[in-house]
């Protein structure tokens, strides 16, 4: 099963959760992908030997002004407004491409060629029996889209078999957050009981939704409530109307955030999780088998 463990907000524990699910799988094997590539961080808490890497970006067109006739038929098909023609010049903004490579394929003059615009880095290593696969944006980049869908199939094994799959997705609902909830089987999505919190879950159901409605196939999705016993009920509330299950809550406790703090996982600090968490893995597994044709 691929999980992706989401969250509306940053700072709601989702690595924290990620790390230790990992963990409690250890014996399967699992695989985890630190998708949130502007701050990836499930290394501080699992400290890996990274073993393979590889540079990573997307091809934007560079201009063969020798050819160029400066037709503006580049800027016309760009939908991202990423190549403008201002003064018979044709200027491209790689911060802004897509790589759809619209532009390279219906220039008149074949002025146009693509060469890879490098945008971070991808990296893979042992923790023990874990496996972490992450990305890393290049400091002053604005997309991590394309990051996180090399990451993917850099990382996963065609023939993954029954190994778990656990996909750290970035804080929000934006762009980053569809691109790693694609090709996942379940979402688990981690809040806390507050005003803003509510607020934000919302949002990621509503992304969830939405890519499940793309899908073929179901898109389960169960919560986890970080910090309960503070805040209000409101996030229960919406959880018992919208029918999502909530599959554990972990309480705001002096102990746990002073553990993290000096980069101990939740089951090092609170070993009794350890089974609750494999008893959520196994519940999301028999929600998917259930909703599978």
């Amino acid at each position: 099963m691929r999980l992706a463990i989401a969250s509306g907000k940053g700072g709601t524990g989702k690595t924290t959760v990620a790390v230790s699910l990992a963990l409690s799988l250890a014996e399967r094997a699992p695989l985890l992908l630190d998708c949130d590539v502007e701050a990836p961080n499930a290394a501080l808490f699992l400290r890996p030997e990274f073993t393979a890497q590889q540079a990573v970006g997307q091809p934007v067109p560079v201009v063969d002004t020798d050819r160029c006739t400066s037709c503006g038929r580049c800027a016309e098909v760009c939908r991202y407004h990423a190549i403008v023609v201002v003064a018979q010049r044709v200027l491209i903004f790689p911060e802004l491409c897509h790589g759809c490579g619209s532009c390279t394929r219906q220039c008149p003059a074949g002025a146009l060629h693509e060469e890879l615009n490098v945008r971070g880095r991808l990296k893979l290593g042992h923790a023990g029996p874990v496996v972490l696969a992450q990305g890393t944006l290049n400091v002053g980049e604005a997309l991590a889209v394309p990051v996180i869908r090399q990451l993917k199939p850099w990382a996963i094994p065609a023939e993954v078999g029954d190994r778990p799959v656990i996909l750290d997705a970035p804080p929000g609902a934006s762009c980053p957050v569809v691109e790693t909830l694609r090709g996942a089987d379940a979402v688990l999505l981690v809040t806390e009981p507050t005003p803003f919190g509510l607020h934000d879950l919302r949002a990621a159901v509503q992304v969830v939704r939405e890519v499940a409605a793309s899908r073929t196939t179901p898109l389960p999705v169960a919560v986890i409530i970080n910090r309960d016993g503070t805040g209000d009920a409101a996030v229960e509330a919406y959880c018992a109307a919208e029918n999502i299950p909530i599959l554990l809550r972990i309480p705001l406790e002096r102990a746990l955030a002073e553990g993290m703090a000096h980069g101990k996982p939740l089951i090092a600090i609170r070993p009794k999780y350890q089974a609750q968490l494999v008893a959520l893995w196994e519940e999301l597994a028999r929600r998917v088998m259930r909703d599978t044709p």
